[in-house]
């Protein structure tokens, strides 16, 4: 039995393929059978560059349709895709490169010149570029070729994709992700979340992350289900295309921005049949807020880079089980949670520890790093999250805080240490700690606590740091306001406490 992802997705699609999959920005329609023949046309070309089943295509691109049909040409031809944040700087896409080894690398145009001689160094043989509308380098060579028809056989355990995931101590890890892991979570969502005939997504999010590439998207395939795809969110936008969808995800950004349009009304989103959000932590005012607006409960549901979808709250309401504020509801099916400590010994309900998960949807492990992926897993097939959590008396999940500093920035994961590292090495700074703060409309923002060096002058300022952040960092990493104390607060070990820093100043975005 053939298992490859592009192949389980396909069994979805409509016998009409000339029913729509996308509708674009300048309202232009897509349909099935065009993105089975440019899949198939992208296919063909990395077979024809020499690109095997197993090797990786990086791919740094703006969002376009032709990017969707690139990654499913990937994962088509049996390949191994890594999609990579348009944000990330030189420095942090010259690791990547150097630690995936991908065989292609495709780029924006603008990027190539950069790219090309990282490419290089990094041993990589191709670099084709892709504009934001699908054009360039890439599209070319492919327009010509005959389309693969026959996708590569893949078993459910093959590789399909690696999402590097930053790391705690500053080094990136690749979450490899099986045919199996994407496919499992694809299909259970559809089934979850009611997908039906006639269903039209409202796609606003960025496509190198797993909320809108393999939960929005996948499951739209995998229902033969229609998609209004645009570049990025716009609120005013939101509101005049809501009318025409009945599905809409996003992070919670996404309902912050939408609440403070006074458009946003029950009118506007009576066809709406399922708000989703993930990504970063709901708040319970904004989850109250919606439903006060607008008349319906936001379904918050929470994953992870290395796990894909976890954890939703139910879609069909009853008295007995509803969405409900600050919690992130119950197990996927197949999949089994449970909270430990960090001992692993496993805890009763209302006590906190770490979410551990077991299911078709957790990763292989970490690329190239087998005694990191042995750290993670518990002997009995566990994976530890590193997320603080609970589970209530009535089963409910609850996601209470994060092991390891973790900060979720607009949906983005960021590892206080990596920027850490970046600061602590600027004359005048003696040493840093970065947490992230309640912000209203980021979910956290980014916030760095500086001791200042008596040997360098001691005179280093907020927009010295925050520069010398954005030529190293990708943006959303980079922080949105510096503080310098005389000393950070330590425990009697010595360690940082950063639960006090964000006590002192966890106000600050909350008066903005």
């Amino acid at each position: 039995m053939n298992e490859n992802l592009y192949d389980v997705l396909a069994d979805g699609f409509p016998s009409d393929r000339a029913r729509t999959v996308m509708e674009l920005e300048d309202g232009s329609h897509l349909s099935y059978a065009d993105l089975e023949a440019q899949a198939g046309r992208y296919a063909a070309l990395l077979i024809a560059l020499g690109v095997e089943p197993g090797d990786r295509v990086a791919v740094q691109t703006d969002k376009s349709a032709n990017a969707v049909f690139l990654y499913l040409g990937v994962v088509k031809m049996g390949a191994v895709y890594l999609p990579l944040n348009v944000g990330y700087t030189g420095a942090e896409i010259a690791y990547f490169l150097s630690d995936a080894t991908p065989a292609l690398v495709v780029c924006r145009p603008e990027s190539e010149a950069a790219l090309r001689e990282i490419a290089t160094k990094s041993g990589v043989p191709h670099v084709h570029t892709m504009d934001a509308a699908g054009g360039g380098s890439l599209t070319d060579a492919a327009s010509d070729l005959a389309p693969v028809i026959q996708s590569h056989p893949a078993a459910a355990g093959d590789l399909a994709a690696i999402l590097y995931t930053s790391g705690t101590t500053g080094r990136s890890k690749g979450a490899m992700l099986t045919h199996g892991n994407l496919s499992s979570n694809a299909l259970a969502l559809k089934d979850l979340w009611g997908f039906r005939p006639g269903d039209r997504l409202l796609h606003m999010l960025p496509i190198f992350h797993v909320h809108g590439l393999f939960v929005a998207i996948n499951t739209t395939l995998a229902n033969g289900s229609e998609m209004v795809f645009l570049p990025k969110f716009d609120a005013a936008r939101a509101l005049e295309l809501l009318p025409r969808c009945s599905v809409m995800m996003g992070v919670p950004t996404f309902y912050v921005r939408l609440l403070a349009e006074a458009g946003f009304t029950r009118e506007v989103a009576a066809g709406i049949r399922l708000f989703v959000s993930g990504s970063a932590p709901l708040l319970e005012e904004t989850f109250e807020a919606f439903e006060q607006r607008i008349g319906q409960r936001i379904l918050e549901r929470y994953g992870m880079t290395e796990c894909g979808m976890i954890t939703s709250n139910p879609y069909a309401e009853t008295p007995e089980w509803q969405r409900r504020a600050g919690t992130v509801g119950f197990a996927l099916p197949d999949v089994e949670v449970r909270v430990a400590d960090e001992n692993g010994r496993v805890l009763e309900r209302e006590e906190i520890g770490v979410l551990e998960v077991k299911g078709p949807n957790v990763f292989k492990g970490y690329w190239q790093m087998p005694e990191k992926t042995a750290e993670e897993f518990r002997p009995d097939g566990f994976f530890a999250t590193g997320d603080m959590s609970k589970i209530d008396t009535e089963g409910y999940v609850h996601i209470v805080g994060r092991a390891k500093d973790l900060v979720i920035s607009g949906g983005y994961n960021v590892y206080p240490k990596e920027i850490e590292l970046v600061i602590d090495a600027l004359p005048g700074v003696a040493e840093s700690a970065v947490v992230g703060l309640p912000h209203p409309d980021f979910g956290e923002a980014v916030t760095a606590v500086v001791k200042r060096s008596t040997l360098d002058g001691g005179e280093i300022a907020e927009e010295a740091i925050i520069e010398a952040c954005t030529k190293d960092l990708a943006r959303f990493k980079v922080p949105k306001r510096v503080f310098f104390v005389e000393d950070l607060p330590r425990n009697t070990m010595g360690k940082v406490q950063k639960a006090e820093l964000r006590k002192t100043y966890g106000e600050t975005f909350r008066a903005a």
